[in-house]
């Protein structure tokens, strides 16, 4: 649900009367924002980077990046997130008496999606057009990420959403290792078992069918696939991924699956033993920064941060800290 007018001017106020946003990079992200006794408080978002989204994305952050760190902040949904960004902007470049503490750079990331959101006074008019200038066959395009004179400051992930990031194939080795395993529908979790199960599912997807020229558009590099109909798309996708060999081609088969195939219905299955007790959507956060910490921080050479995108997104930010 959008901000009101009044909500929005809120909302971005006690963002800007955050001491500790002062000389640093602010990057807005999509999430719940915390709220005490009903509304919004400085306290609340003074701890909000320990909430999802943000935690995830903070959690991803090199470990060699100590000092002057990014500071993250949820804005709701998409057209939220836009809109903060924006409004930010406005309310710094008014602020002739020094109200408000000022950051160094500020930065937006949302969701792919499957459906274009539109983007006003941006040089990209649409989250489509972000994607397609900043990502190249499925990774980073370093070319566009890294000029210097069209700084991408509204970056839209790979794939389809954040949690499409939690169930790339590099991970079943954390899942495997992890202290308490995780489970997906009452089995040991195993990758390639969604995969299956998400691409089976392709033909019940909505938004796939009523978007399916615009997610094909965004995966026609992948060699193999039939695009001239949600069926056979999902055929042939099987049929590629089981006759598969090479790692190189199960990963790009992977990637583009999880850039059409709404991922978040698929994570929030996967569930603890029976060993815990706590709420299973605290187990899905802890492990979600287990991810962030012992993958996404480590992908630090440029191939992999291009490949993973947002170890890529802290190499663009890095550059402003």
């Amino acid at each position: 649900m959008s901000f009101s007018e009044k909500e929005l001017k809120q909302h971005c106020e006690i963002i800007l009367k955050q001491r500790k946003i002062r000389n640093k990079i602010i990057v807005l992200c999509e999430g719940i924002i915390p709220k005490e006794q009903g509304r919004p408080s400085p306290q609340s978002y003074g701890r909000m980077d320990t909430l999802p989204d943000s935690n995830f994305y903070k959690a991803c952050i090199p470990s060699d990046w100590r000092n002057s760190r990014p500071e993250f902040f949820n804005c709701g949904d998409c057209n939220n997130v836009a809109n903060t960004y924006f409004t930010l902007l406005e309310m710094l470049e008014e602020d002739t008496d020094n109200q408000y503490f000022h950051p160094k750079k500020i930065f937006a990331i949302v969701d792919l999606d499957i459906q274009i959101r539109p983007i006003y006074s941006y040089r990209f008019i649409n989250t489509q057009e972000i994607f397609c200038n900043l990502y190249d066959k499925i990774k980073i395009n370093e070319t566009n990420a890294n000029n210097d004179q069209e700084t991408h400051e509204i970056l839209v992930t790979g794939l389809i959403h954040k949690e499409a990031y939690f169930l790339v194939p590099a991970l079943q080795s954390i899942f495997d290792g992890y202290s308490i395993q995780p489970f997906y529908k009452d089995s040991e979790l195993l990758l390639e078992n969604i995969y299956l199960e998400m691409s089976q599912d392709l033909c019940l997807d909505a938004d796939l069918k009523a978007n399916f020229a615009i997610a094909c558009s965004r995966i026609n590099h992948c060699v193999g696939l039939n695009f001239s109909g949600i069926d056979k798309l999902k055929d042939s996708w099987i049929n590629e991924f089981q006759n598969a060999i090479d790692k190189n081609r199960k990963h790009e088969l992977v990637f583009s699956l999880l850039t059409t195939r709404k991922a978040k219905e698929y994570w929030h299955q996967v569930q603890p033993n029976d060993e815990w007790s706590r709420d299973v959507s605290v187990y899905r956060d802890q492990l979600s920064l287990e991810i962030a910490r012992e993958f996404y921080a480590k992908q630090i050479d440029d191939e992999a941060a291009a490949k993973y995108h947002i170890p890529y997104f802290f190499k663009m930010l890095r550059k402003f800290a």
